[in-house]
């Protein structure tokens, strides 16, 4: 069954339809600096209009890009706190469907 709002999707292939928080906490938390080092959620659609990634950084944390061009937004920060990420991330993916 396709994703009904969006998909997430980590370098090492794991594949998670509509993420819930854990869910994305989860992949957030397997991602390390040798072979899976991204996650990236986007609309289950041919040309999303929005995306968001977080990746792993060498240096430890994680940096965190929200794209969503309908809305010429552009986020780009660093976090060290899973927790946060996956948070901020159901609530901004949240506020793209409405």
């Amino acid at each position: 069954m396709a994703a009904e709002y969006y998909c997430a999707d980590s370098e090492n292939g794991d594949h998670v339809d509509d993420p819930s928080e854990d869910a994305l906490f989860i992949l957030i938390s397997d991602l390390n600096i040798t072979d899976n080092t991204f996650v990236v959620v986007q609309p289950d659609e041919d040309e999303p209009v929005w995306f968001a990634s977080v990746a792993v950084l060498d240096e430890g944390g994680y940096e965190v890009v929200r794209r969503d061009t309908s809305r010429r937004d552009h986020d780009v920060i660093t976090e060290t706190s899973v927790d946060r990420i996956a948070g901020d991330l159901t609530k901004w993916m949240a506020a793209r469907s409405s």
